[in-house]
């Protein structure tokens, strides 16, 4: 094969990628799956602030080399809906992740879970209240089958266990930033009609920027990161996958399918993130699991069809 043959055929298989809704939010929620067990993990070691900015900062010079000259193209149209862009980047990038960091220092894992299966409701509630786009019966009928089957994993089959949970400061901190990224959701689409990589470029820098004077507080109250070897392994994964590359497929899949259809998908985050903790910490898989895989994967696929 000849170096055109080789460049022809990255390009051919980067299109096909690129137009593949499900796998691109497929991969986008193992990747978030993948960031909340960094960043619980990483709460006491890393100060929110710190690990949000110094992960979008990591993410926009990852893109940066990739995305400057569609930046300078397209630099106009970024102009004229300048205000849009900002709150973009604030929203979803800037403030969703800073409180998620935030939450995961205050409250268990298990309510997490749960509260991320609320996203798609959020995202319903804008869809409504910006766009006049209500729930089609099947989109709400499979966010019921996915969130019951997010509820059977988390809670292991037994529902008596709901009564154990408590709320307390983190839950509180969470439900907000997923209104938030609700919110985020739905104004993508009516970001500017850019290049997917001007538009995670600029959103990841002026998500970034708009951390610094956090950041600066951070640093005069909170301790100071320890440079070692696991808190850096860290960084480099939240701002390659979670960051990068989740969002790309993040915007890419909306854009393609709109955010209610796109919305179930954050149920399938703890379904990956149950399958992590099988694989890395050696939980064994029970029936619960199987039957919570089925209707979450039930759920997804009779939410995110297109309307007959």
């Amino acid at each position: 094969m000849t170096t055109s043959d080789s460049t022809t055929a990255r390009l051919r298989s980067s299109n096909w990628l690129a137009n593949q809704p499900y796998l691109l939010l497929s991969l986008t929620a193992l990747f978030w799956a993948g960031n909340a067990i960094v960043g619980r993990f990483a709460a006491g070691h890393i100060a929110p602030v710190t690990l949000s900015f110094l992960r979008w900062s990591g993410a926009f010079l990852i893109i940066l080399p990739f995305a400057w000259r569609h930046l300078k193209q397209d630099w106009s149209a970024i102009r004229g809906r300048l205000g849009m862009m900002i709150l973009l980047s604030i929203t979803g990038i800037g403030g969703f992740n800073t409180l998620q960091y935030w939450a995961l220092e205050h409250t268990q894992a298990l309510n997490t879970l749960l509260l991320q299966s609320a996203g798609p409701l959020f995202v319903a509630v804008w869809s409504l209240v910006l766009l006049g786009v209500r729930l089609t019966l099947a989109q709400a009928c499979g966010i019921a089958l996915s969130l019951a089957g997010v509820l059977v994993i988390l809670l292991h089959g037994d529902l008596t266990t709901l009564k154990n949970i408590e709320f307390n400061k983190g839950d509180v901190i969470f439900t907000v930033a997923l209104a938030i990224f609700g919110l985020y959701s739905v104004l993508t689409l009516k970001r500017p009609a850019i290049h997917g990589l001007s538009f995670v470029g600029f959103t990841f820098g002026a998500g970034a920027a708009s951390l610094i004077p956090l950041f600066v507080l951070e640093l005069w109250t909170r301790p100071l990161m320890h440079l070692d070897a696991a808190n850096l392994a860290s960084l480099v994964y939240v701002a390659v996958f979670p960051s990068t590359l989740a969002y790309l497929c993040f915007n890419r899949g909306v854009q393609l399918i709109g955010a209610n259809r796109a919305a179930p998908f954050f149920h399938v985050i703890p379904v990956f993130g149950s399958a992590m903790a099988i694989f890395f910490l050696g939980e064994q898989p029970h029936w619960f699991h199987l039957l919570g895989y089925a209707l979450v994967l039930t759920g997804v696929y009779v939410a995110s069809r297109r309307p007959g």
